[in-house]
């Protein structure tokens, strides 16, 4: 598969989540996310404002934090923080998974959690809700699971990781996800992803959205043409 340059930067959520990321960060983020013509600039919900008053009139999206990074907050937590970034001006969420519930088979209170976010949906359709399941910490057996559950919930997408715990995207990780969401389902990797070459072998594993904190440097990467 061919991209150009503006095709793979719209199959790129720029990503700022430091908790030592400061204002001047984040307007930097959404500066160079407009430059680039990237999918969404993935912050913390706190910078939510900010980087709507920055990117105003631009097309690139704003992705909110849910339950980050450690994914254990009550389902009524995490869905009034799907609540309240919505409102300030989110069109998408990165929620973490409840990885302990998961481990425990306790299955339904996964998918409990997760509809709880997907929710928002019903007020507000166009919201897509990423799910991360930390790749990094599970069995292939449990990655599977995740994803079905993840599936079954009605959420959009399928997301390796925070990048926060070690680890990192694997294509081997895409390749059992695309797997067992089906075509139809996003699959997001994220965590290491810093070169071109990176970025193109996690699409060609079967990601169609790739999150990273070196967005610009992997799209200079690329030729122009």
């Amino acid at each position: 598969m061919k991209l150009t340059r503006r095709q793979l930067a719209q199959m790129i959520d720029s990503t700022q989540i430091r908790q030592t990321a400061t204002k001047d960060d984040i307007i930097k983020l959404c500066w160079e996310a407009q430059k680039y013509h990237f999918a969404t600039v993935v912050i913390n919900p706190c910078y939510i404002d900010l980087a709507r008053y920055t990117i105003e009139n631009s097309n690139v999206k704003i992705c909110s934090t849910i339950g980050f990074p450690m994914g254990t907050t009550l389902p009524e937590i995490k869905a009034e923080e799907a609540r309240q970034a919505t409102k300030l001006g989110a069109q998408e969420l990165d929620m973490v998974m409840n990885i302990g519930a998961l481990r425990s088979k306790d299955y339904q209170a996964v998918k409990n959690d997760i509809e709880a976010v997907v929710a928002i949906k019903h007020t507000n359709p166009n919201v897509i809700v990423k799910v991360i399941i930390e790749t990094n910490l599970l069995t292939n057996s449990e990655k599977r699971t995740a994803c079905k559950l993840i599936k079954q919930a009605g959420a959009d997408y399928a997301k390796t990781s925070t990048g926060l715990f070690g680890g990192t995207a694997t294509t081997q990780d895409i390749k059992l996800m695309r797997k067992a969401v089906g075509r139809e389902m996003g699959v997001k990797a994220a965590g290491g992803i810093r070169t071109l070459t990176d970025a193109l072998a996690m699409i060609k594993a079967g990601a169609n959205r790739i999150g990273t904190s070196t967005a610009a440097k992997i799209i200079e990467e690329m030729p122009k043409k």
